[in-house]
């Protein structure tokens, strides 16, 4: 077995792993690189090996990270397997297809800024979308469900398993098996008592682990601590007539907000403000969500038993339409508002933040990871100044980061996580992380566990024995 690591390697974005046994070749994950435009473009558009070459694409989850490449394999020709979920796939339709819609807008906006520059004598290049909605369109047919926990044979003598990752709705870790050598993939792995999601189960033992780290060089505050600090952040702002905006995944972190936001009003924690999500994505996320109570926890699942809407409450509304999306910047404060992209990199949210980020009554709630380059993590970071839309703002709002709401594990969660199938490992593969977080977490594995880690670089290729 040999294993190439392709993307999301000394990074957090691009997850795309190349698994070459017995006579096949596999893709694990095909996700998006996200990160300074052309960098992006280049990357995300020419794959390092033929497309004719893949026999199969195994996906994690649906995160855009993970699976938002998938257009762009299938316009270069791909149209084999991709094994997942019945949950990923029924939330990869409505991503792909926004992610699609997403591109086409910024390019729109970058060749409107390259007219405005060419006209005082500037040269730029023209943009283009990486894919089309044809393209996410393309990939559907070619899924294939799996079941959790079950076995599947994708070609002779190869096969994988999957396992709860405790990350997003559908989401799972893995173990191949191939030419006599067990491999896991962690994929992405969540924390315990995240609300709505099971808990994130270890692998049985493998002889290799292609581990994430993320936040490998941190520790998370409690899941229990997430309803006080929400409470406090609304009632603190909404005491002085603010707006509270929360850029957050639509996939996932909007659904475990909404359904926090409900238990606070209900317990009368905080007041009873009008909550608004704006995000086309997130409302059909949510309709997958309703569709698949097979994925939730138990406290979910007995909410629901109990005729509560896990996802629906008076003071909330769901905005599709563009045109009352902007008429709610004429809106006065207290509200909140919760919007689409998590990383501040497109979407409606980068209305609202143009429209809130100068006033310092208002309030920016940062729930989930920021990686290097985007406006979130400008915004995370405090830059004294941030570029909205290509224009230079003024940052006066409060910045608030929940961390503890992560979907992904911090050092001692991943330490724990894989400490069961410790002794039988050969090696460790550190992804999903930038360098500092993964050496972090190396370190801490060579300490604790006496094992070889590695942080492979993009390229870098492992024959497994």
């Amino acid at each position: 077995m040999r294993v190439t690591f392709w993307g999301a390697a000394q990074t957090v974005t691009g997850s795309m792993h190349h698994v070459e046994a017995a006579g096949k070749r596999f893709l694990l994950d095909c996700g998006l690189y996200q990160g300074r435009r052309r960098d992006a473009f280049e990357r995300n558009s020419h794959f390092p090996f033929p497309v004719s070459s893949i026999d199969g694409v195994i996906l994690s989850h649906a995160h855009i990270d993970h699976s938002g490449n998938l257009p762009t394999l299938v316009h270069n020709g791909y149209s084999g397997p991709i094994y997942t979920t019945p949950a990923t796939i029924d939330l990869c339709r409505p991503m792909l297809a926004d992610s699609a819609f997403l591109q086409q807008k910024d390019v729109e906006f970058c060749n409107r800024r390259r007219e405005h520059r060419r006209s005082k004598g500037l040269d730029d290049r023209e943009c283009d979308p990486l894919y089309l909605l044809e393209d996410a369109e393309k990939v559907n047919p070619l899924f294939c469900p799996v079941e959790l926990g079950q076995y599947k044979e994708v070609a002779p003598g190869f096969r994988y398993r999957t396992y709860e990752a405790g990350h997003m709705l559908g989401a799972t870790s893995m173990v191949i098996e191939a030419d006599g050598v067990r491999l896991a993939f962690s994929g992405d792995v969540g924390r315990k008592h995240l609300p709505i999601l099971r808990d994130p189960v270890t692998p049985d033992p493998v002889d290799y682990l292609i581990m994430e780290s993320t936040y490998g060089d941190r520790f998370h505050k409690p899941v229990a601590d997430v309803a006080d600090t929400l409470a406090d952040v609304v009632n603190r702002t909404a005491g002085r007539g603010g707006k509270i905006i929360v850029p957050c995944f639509a996939v996932g972190r909007t659904q475990q907000l909404v359904m926090i936001l409900h238990q606070l009003i209900h317990a009368q924690r905080i007041p009873s403000i009008p909550i608004f999500v704006d995000s086309p994505l997130a409302v059909n996320a949510t309709e997958v969500f309703r569709k698949h109570p097979e994925c939730y926890d138990e406290e979910t699942a007995k909410f629901l038993s109990e005729g509560d809407d896990p996802f629906g409450f008076s003071r909330l509304r769901y905005i599709r339409d563009v045109n009352e999306s902007k008429a709610l910047n004429d809106l006065h404060g207290p509200f909140l508002v919760l919007s689409a992209s998590g990383m501040c990199e497109g979407g409606r949210i980068l209305h609202h933040l143009r429209n809130t980020i100068e006033d310092s009554r208002n309030t920016i709630l940062i729930t989930g990871f920021q990686a290097e380059y985007t406006l979130g993590r400008k915004i995370v970071n405090r830059d004294r100044e941030v570029p909205i839309f290509g224009e230079p703002m003024q940052l006066r709002a409060e910045v608030v980061s929940l961390d503890a709401l992560s979907g992904h594990a911090d050092q001692g969660e991943l330490i724990e996580w894989m400490r069961p199938m410790a002794s039988h490992l050969k090696k460790v593969f550190l992804v999903h992380g930038e360098l500092a977080q993964g050496a972090a977490l190396a370190e801490v594995i060579r300490k604790e566990f006496h094992i070889d880690v590695q942080q492979p670089s993009r390229g870098h290729s492992f024959l497994l024995t």
